[in-house]
């Protein structure tokens, strides 16, 4: 029999509903810990995982870091000619492992920044390099004619949800505002960063079974309680993400079309004083898959608070916008500049954060 693979199949919906990104910190049994919230025996949620990615309709199975408490990371606006985009997204998602996230946005054109045109997200091992050089050298491969990072002060939100947020009204928000991360520096071990660098991998099919994580242990040379252990401490010192189910979201793999079409970067400039609060208040949107403090918004209209809505249809991201700000109003938060820059074209993969890798990385480019 076949095993249905859209995610529209009500089991695959309740299975990713949960699966996407509500696993939190790590888990021995992963799979067992999806079954549990989603009310289903583990099997099964492992069959219908197993039968997704291998249809393309699951991108990734993976666990996730909260690699800002392990690289210096910034989001990176680029200011291009026109006719390099394209070169130069392609570039970026074919030959840096640093950059995570590269997305082709616009904007209207009255807006502060609307001239930046190519989003990426930047990750550079700590001791390695600093997020000037690496971008000064990126520039230099693409010709750039500029480039802002704007680092994560705090982080309000970080979890991508699309099958959990559907059917979710403008407004509707948890009952508290989002308490902020902070994005301090965790130094690590020589064996915790084996664990870590491995554990990060994303899994094949053949690696969805009830314990995936005996067979990493062993290629580091650990017994499967020595290396879940150590992940564990890892989860406490709050430098583990999520175990999380990553969807094609955009270019479909079932005749379902896609999970979501539209996405919206959204910025908040507040008074200075106000970002915390105003990121809470942000951030508490179960909309929002993204929301964070960030630094170095000058060039765009003084925008601290930055975060990103999905959608299907483009009026439902701008309905979503609407009601954060108001919300804000009824806060008492002014909101002295706003803006949407749209996604239009994407590429997410993770962010490479091993020091070995980076140092290996320079070493070609540099022979280049």
């Amino acid at each position: 029999m076949q095993i249905p693979t859209s995610p529209n199949d009500p089991v695959n919906t309740q299975i990713l509903a949960v699966a996407e990104d509500r696993v939190e910190g790590f888990h021995r049994l992963p799979f067992h810990a999806i079954a549990e919230r989603c009310g289903l025996d583990a099997e099964t949620v492992m069959q219908r995982l197993r039968a997704m990615l291998e249809a393309g309709v699951v991108r990734r199975v993976r666990q996730t870091l909260l690699a800002t408490k392990l690289a210096d990371g910034a989001l990176v606006a680029w200011k291009l000619p026109e006719e390099k985009l394209q070169a130069a997204y392609e570039w970026l998602k074919v030959n840096d492992p640093f950059t995570g996230h590269v997305v082709l946005r616009n904007a209207d054109p009255s807006l502060p920044g609307a001239d930046y045109r190519l989003w990426t997200t930047l990750k550079v091992p700590i001791g390695s390099n600093t997020l000037e050089g690496h971008c000064d050298l990126l520039g230099r491969h693409i010709g750039a004619e500029h480039y802002v990072l704007l680092p994560a002060k705090g982080v309000f939100t970080l979890g991508v949800g699309h099958i959990r947020r559907r059917g979710l009204k403008p407004g509707d928000r948890k009952p508290e505002p989002a308490p902020m991360q902070t994005t301090a520096k965790v130094s690590l071990s020589p064996l915790e960063w084996r664990v870590l660098l491995t554990l990060k991998e994303q899994l094949a099919p053949e690696e969805i079974v009830p314990d995936p994580w005996t067979v990493r242990a062993a290629s580091i040379g650990l017994s499967c309680d020595e290396y879940c252990s150590i992940a564990e401490s890892l989860n406490e010192r709050k430098v583990i993400g999520r175990f999380a189910t990553f969807l094609e979201h955009v270019r479909t793999r079932s005749a379902d079309g896609p999970v979501t079409h539209h996405n919206g970067l959204f910025h908040w400039t507040v008074p200075e004083g106000m970002e915390v609060r105003a990121g809470a208040e942000c951030g508490r949107h179960h909309c929002m898959t993204h929301c964070y403090w960030r630094t170095g918004g000058e060039a765009f209209g003084g925008a601290q608070i930055m975060g990103v809505v999905h959608g299907l249809e483009r009026d439902a991201v701008l309905a979503h916008k609407a009601a954060i700000d108001e919300h804000l109003e009824a806060c008492g938060i002014p909101v002295l500049h706003t803006a949407v820059f749209w996604g239009e074209r994407s590429e997410i993969k993770p962010s490479e954060i091993s020091p070995d890798v980076y140092a290996a990385w320079m070493a070609r480019m540099s022979a280049e």
